[in-house]
């Protein structure tokens, strides 16, 4: 009675238990063989970008004898040796793309923003007429003025001055000038070996506008239509 409460013991569960048994047998088997197929294309794949190794028992290819005459031709005419000389010469005598800087200098364009200046009327008049607005437009405060009223009653600055080295050439100053007095010229070359060089007063300032003025002058006629 015991015996035939046992699971273990009944017929059912040892045939169950052996179809299982087979199952797992086949399995194995079939991925044993799986592997054994795709073991010689991982190992040509893992040899892919290193020197081709001949498998034992075969020779490399011979070369032919067209491959065997290049060979021998470049190595005795020096083939390669002439082709990049020739390549040196074609890139030595083209056009060349750069310029012999300070000697020569590029084209420039009308908005161009460089050193600052201030301008005159033809007559030598000053045309600033000490309104302010570059200094309250300036973003980085570079700018500071004082001026005063002349006796004609017209208002004109006493001093004008520009820290250089705040200036990050936005060129609001310009563009917010009624009178075109303040503007930013085509001159960039102005390094200078100490700081107080580059704090503009207004006779820098001036010297500046009558030295590019002629410059200035034309770069302001052509964006004229833009302004």
């Amino acid at each position: 009675r015991r015996a035939a409460l046992r699971p273990h013991s009944s017929p059912h569960y040892r045939n169950a238990m052996n179809v299982m048994v087979l199952r797992r047998s086949a399995a194995a088997v079939a991925a044993k063989q799986s592997l054994s197929r795709t073991a010689p294309a991982a190992v040509a794949g893992s040899t892919r970008g290193f020197a081709n190794i001949p498998a034992p028992g075969k020779q490399d290819p011979k070369p032919t004898w067209g491959e065997v005459i290049e060979k021998m031709s470049d190595t005795f005419f020096l083939s390669d040796v002439f082709r990049a000389t020739w390549l040196a010469w074609e890139v030595h005598v083209e056009r060349k793309v750069t310029i012999n800087y300070p000697y020569e200098k590029g084209m420039l364009s009308p908005r161009f923003r460089g050193e600052h200046a201030l301008r005159r009327y033809p007559s030598g008049e000053e045309r600033c007429i000490a309104c302010k607005l570059c200094e309250a437009i300036c973003p980085a405060q570079a700018i500071t003025i004082e001026a005063e009223p002349r006796a004609d009653g017209a208002r004109r600055t006493t001093s004008y001055d520009i820290d250089m080295t705040k200036c990050i050439y936005c060129g609001f100053c310009q563009e917010a000038c009624p009178v075109d007095a303040i503007v930013e010229g085509p001159n960039f070359e102005f390094a200078t070996e100490s700081h107080e060089e580059l704090l503009y007063d207004k006779a820098k300032l001036l010297a500046n506008g009558d030295k590019w003025e002629f410059e200035i002058a034309k770069n302001l006629s052509v964006e004229q239509l833009y302004r």
